[in-house]
C-alpha cells in the first residue's frame, strides 16, 4: 500500500525534481508520477490528466500532491481533485528538500506525509551569512 506522490507543476520542473531525487536516493520509496502543465494548457484537460495519474498512484492510502506555486494553475487543478472522489492532500511550494523528505518516510499516512512535506520544504531553506 502506501501513499502515492503526484508532482503537479509548471513545465519541466516536476521531471527535473524527480530526476534529482533519483540521483540522490537511487530508488524512490513511494510511487511517484509527474504532470506538468504548459502555460497554454486548458485547466479542464489538465484536471483530466491529473485525475488519471492520481487514480493510478492511489493504492488505497491516498495521494500527496505537491505543487510548485500556490494559486497557480497546477495548484488550482490539484485542489479540484477531491471533488472527483480522489483522496488527496495538496502541499504547495515544492522544492527538492520537500520531495526528499517525503521519500524518506514511506510508512507515513497521507496526513502525516503532508506535514512532513511542509516541514521538509521549510527546513531546506537556509541563508548563508558568510
Amino acid at each position: 500500500m502506501g501513499v502515492g506522490v503526484l508532482l503537479l507543476t509548471h513545465e519541466a520542473m516536476g521531471a527535473a525534481l524527480v530526476g534529482a531525487a533519483r540521483h540522490v536516493l537511487g530508488r524512490l520509496s513511494l510511487p511517484v508520477d509527474v504532470v506538468e502543465v504548459p502555460a497554454s494548457a486548458d485547466p479542464d484537460n489538465a484536471l483530466k490528466c491529473a485525475a488519471a495519474q492520481a487514480r493510478g498512484l492511489d493504492g488505497g492510502d491516498g495521494v500527496l500532491v505537491l505543487t510548485d506555486l500556490y494559486g497557480s494553475t497546477p495548484c488550482n487543478v490539484a485542489q479540484r481533485l477531491p471533488a472527483l472522489g480522489i483522496t488527496t492532500h495538496c502541499v504547495s511550494g515544492l522544492n527538492l528538500p520537500m520531495l526528499l523528505r517525503v521519500l524518506n518516510y514511506p510508512e507515513q499516512s497521507l496526513d502525516e506525509l503532508a506535514q512532513t512535506a511542509a516541514s521538509g520544504g521549510r527546513s531546506g531553506i537556509h541563508i548563508d551569512h558568510a
